[in-house]
């Protein structure tokens, strides 16, 4: 196991056995950094290496096209000095030579668009000033040049723009350097299990209160998809004491906070005590909550343990076993539909695929609620037997008891997971009306909570 230094105490992560872990970057040439180095390697930038205060004029060279050699990866250790920079007028791209004998390219037009000066770039906000209609998209150069180790250009209508040595790194277009970014800012990875999943655990009142706990408790939740958090007391209100450390929770029809109870005439089949099969919520939504609490006020005195399944790791599975039902799950659009009254009276409608893939064909969320999947299924006739037997052998793999990890919560204990990647469902329970089984929910999306963890790594480490 794994154990992250709080300031009450530890928080104990339990990692996964080596041969259940799976990252996305299969789809890549790069196999990224794995959590724990980044965790013990990563810190500030290194102080960049000067060239001295005097200008060096570079003159511009006339050679032929540029291949970009593989460059280091953002945040391995800090950013070299530029040793050259030199302007390629034919293929209109900025050569950067680094010190450690890499180099990279960049587009004269990227470049004038990103000017960082303050006519171009507003600096409180980071935002940029500068309007298309005012760029040259085909602009050229009129000079480089090094001083102070940074990139100074002037432009043909004499504006000027500087660059600094690591900002320019951090943004170089080469395959690896991209997807190391890209990696760094939506931390992609991912760790699959089945049913010997070991849950990562961390205290609650740690999690509120220490800010290493709480990024520890995101980075998790991120990479493994569920994270267990112990030591919360038995009463309402604790899922909106959680969410205002990462911001806010997400308003739905069935309110900020909702209580999973059996009630006389539900308006959902989780507030029964019957069986709930695996599913991800909200489906019905087209953009459907991204990671959903669980807080654990009085348990069943009988049955209702609960359900998970990695719905990432099912969907690769069912790629290789079967990939023409994958391939009709992820191309053809279902609908869901959902209508009551709650937090208000509502009637909505979407229609999603069971497995959504992105421009790559990794998985990236997972929209399937059977009780509800409409009776209305807009498909052609001749695709319907088709999409009946993917999703069977879909739910046949979720269902594999090898996949489904099972546990029991106890009063007290929060759970909080992924809900565009687990499916999750409850064994049926023995409800003795007031006294009965309660658990309170909420949502939040996914840009709130990684808005949180990029927060967090630039307090607990010093990420740029």
């Amino acid at each position: 196991m794994c154990l992250f230094a709080g300031g009450n105490g530890v928080v104990t992560f339990h990692l996964l056995p080596c041969s259940l872990r799976h990252t996305s970057s299969s789809y890549s040439q790069i196999r990224m950094l794995s959590y724990l180095t980044r965790w013990v390697s990563r810190g500030a930038f290194q102080a960049l290496k000067g060239t001295g205060s005097r200008p060096q004029l570079v003159k511009t060279p006339r050679i032929g096209n540029q291949t970009l050699a593989a460059a280091p990866l953002p945040f391995a250790g800090g950013s070299p000095g530029v040793r050259q920079a030199q302007a390629l007028d034919q293929e209109r791209l900025l050569q950067i030579n680094w010190d450690d004998g890499s180099c990279s390219l960049y587009p004269f037009t990227w470049l004038r668009d990103n000017c960082q000066c303050p006519l171009c770039t507003l600096q409180s906000a980071q935002a940029r000033r500068l309007l298309l209609s005012d760029l040259d998209v085909h602009t050229g150069m009129d000079q480089v040049q090094l001083m102070d180790n940074k990139v100074s250009i002037t432009w043909p209508d004499q504006h000027s723009s500087e660059f600094d040595p690591d900002w320019l790194k951090k943004r170089c277009f080469s395959p690896e350097a991209r997807q190391a970014l890209q990696e760094e800012l939506f931390l992609n990875e991912r760790e699959y299990w089945d049913s010997g999943l070991q849950i990562p655990t961390a205290d609650f009142e740690e999690v509120l209160h220490d800010d290493k706990a709480a990024l520890a408790w995101l980075e998790a939740l991120r990479r493994i998809g569920i994270v267990y958090l112990r030591g919360a007391p038995s009463e309402q209100g604790q899922v909106a004491r959680l969410s205002q450390r990462i911001g806010y929770l997400r308003l739905t029809f069935y309110g900020h906070t909702w209580q999973v109870q059996d009630k006389l005439m539900a308006n959902n089949v989780a507030y029964t005590s019957g069986e709930l099969s695996l599913h991800t919520d909200y489906p019905a939504l087209h953009h459907p909550p991204g990671v959903q609490f669980l807080h654990c006020v009085r348990q069943a005195e009988q049955g209702g343990e609960s359900e998970v399944v990695d719905g990432f790791h099912m969907a690769e599975l069912l790629r290789r076993e079967d990939p023409e039902a994958f391939n009709i799950l992820s191309s053809l659009r279902v609908d869901f539909t959902d209508s009551g009254s709650d937090y208000c009276d509502f009637s909505v409608q979407s229609k999603n695929h069971i497995i959504d893939v992105d421009s790559e064909g990794r998985v990236v969320r997972i929209n399937y609620n059977n009780a509800t999947r409409d009776s209305v299924l807009d498909l052609p006739l001749h695709q319907v037997q088709l999409f009946y037997s993917s999703l069977k052998a879909f739910v046949e793999l979720l269902s594999r008891p090898e996949n489904v990890f099972t546990y029991r919560m106890k009063p007290g204990d929060l759970v909080t997971f992924d809900n565009w990647r687990l499916l999750h469902g409850r064994k049926s329970y023995l409800s003795r009306g007031h006294n009965s089984r309660h658990l309170e929910g909420a949502y939040l999306d996914w840009d709130e909570v990684m808005s949180r963890l990029r927060n967090l790594r630039k307090t607990v480490r010093g990420d740029s």
